[in-house]
């Protein structure tokens, strides 16, 4: 079975808001890596939209970034995406629409032979949360205080144990700490 494996950036203080990590090669060199070990990625309606804004080379966004993003931008834009969405009528960009029941459709996923899956996002991951589908959690801690949210898994309807698996600290001093449920 394919592992499903989560990463997201979080502040000291809880916000996981993709404007308050701070995004540096180091970052995104790591971001890189972890989609590189997936088959393919899962995403919810808005994250995609996000990263299709970002990192689609016709968006025209990625031309303005940094030039060490460019390997970043090649790995996510050639991965093969799955899209968890509703209200959503087509998506492009290698990607898949993923219809109906979300955990019958994510176990036949995870069936599927290969090195894994990767999911970005909070709300679709909250929701893989509580029904206890993913495999391995990373949650790259920047020493920053933002004041705001969104938060990760408010309102989880049971505590979800884990266990250090490994950690990783960046040069900016965030760390990446990858968790498995016990």
């Amino acid at each position: 079975m394919r592992p499903l494996r989560y990463s997201v950036n979080v502040t000291l203080d809880g916000c996981c808001d993709h404007r308050a990590a701070v995004a540096d090669e180091e970052l995104h060199r790591r971001a890189m890596e972890n989609i590189g070990q997936a088959d393919a990625l899962l995403f919810g309606r808005v994250t995609y939209e996000l990263m299709e804004a970002a990192w689609r080379p016709s968006s025209g966004r990625s031309e303005e970034m940094p030039e060490w993003t460019r390997p970043f931008a090649e790995t996510i834009d050639a991965a093969k995406k799955y899209v968890v969405s509703s209200t959503l009528e087509r998506v492009d960009w290698n990607a898949e629409l993923l219809r109906g029941d979300l955990e019958t459709a994510v176990r036949a996923l995870k069936q599927e032979p290969g090195e894994g899956l990767f999911v970005g996002g909070v709300r679709l991951a909250f929701a893989l949360t509580e029904l206890g589908l993913i495999d391995e959690y990373e949650f790259v801690v920047h020493p920053r205080l933002a004041g705001h949210g969104p938060t990760l898994f408010a309102g989880l309807s049971e505590y979800v144990d884990l266990r250090l698996l490994s950690r990783y600290e960046f040069g900016s001093g965030a760390l990446a700490l990858r968790y498995a449920p016990r």
